[in-house]
């Protein structure tokens, strides 16, 4: 059957159904049309949901800070903190202090409040020790440095320049990362910090 002859059986139907067909057609065409649209909207929205994720996860890290804690502390070792992290923050992260530790001399010479600074160390005596004596490192430190961040006041006070207002302010600004954060910190002015730099240490 050749096509002349099939659209003429079929031209009778055709004619009386000629609107059904044509909307029908319409519909298949829309319908074809709306999928495709649908198909590429959600494509989008996929990709700006990963960008949105990315864009957001990179603005939770602040930044960090990594200090080292050491002596009569639960758990002591390196560890990552916040930028804006203070000394109390370090204790807590190294599970406080132990059953051993002077506490007495951290209530003395450790200011809880004192904000972190990166690579700073801190260390905790415990009962009875010469904490002056300890933790020394390298073999030609003077016996005539001072570690700032464990010295007594009456320690800090025999520096040249340093009274006892100084001294106090040494002890309320610690920890230290480097003997060059008493400048830094403003804790002592230049011209005392020449004075002394070279009798103080930091460990």
């Amino acid at each position: 059957m050749d096509i002349q002859n099939l659209f003429g059986k079929y031209s009778p139907f055709i004619k009386q159904n000629i609107l059904s067909i044509a909307l029908g057609l319409l519909g298949l065409i829309f319908f074809s049309y709306g999928l495709i649209v649908l198909i590429g909207r959600d494509q989008s929205s996929s990709n700006e949901i990963v960008f949105e994720a990315g864009k957001e996860q990179g603005s939770e890290n602040p930044g960090q800070i990594t200090i080292d804690i050491e002596g009569q502390v639960l758990r002591p070792g390196v560890y990552n903190l916040s930028s804006d992290s203070r000394l109390q923050d370090a204790f807590v992260i190294a599970g406080g202090l132990s059953d051993s530790a002077d506490r007495e001399w951290v209530y003395k010479n450790l200011n809880l409040s004192q904000k972190l600074t990166d690579a700073a160390k801190i260390y905790v005596p415990k009962k009875g020790e010469n904490v002056q004596a300890s933790k020394r490192i390298g073999e030609n430190q003077s016996k005539s440095q001072i570690n700032i961040n464990t010295a007594s006041i009456n320690e800090l006070d025999g520096l040249s320049g340093v009274g006892l207002v100084t001294a106090q302010k040494i002890i309320d600004n610690r920890p230290y990362a480097t003997i060059n954060d008493l400048v830094s910190k403003k804790v002592v002015g230049n011209k005392v910090f020449e004075q002394i730099k070279e009798k103080i240490i930091v460990y």
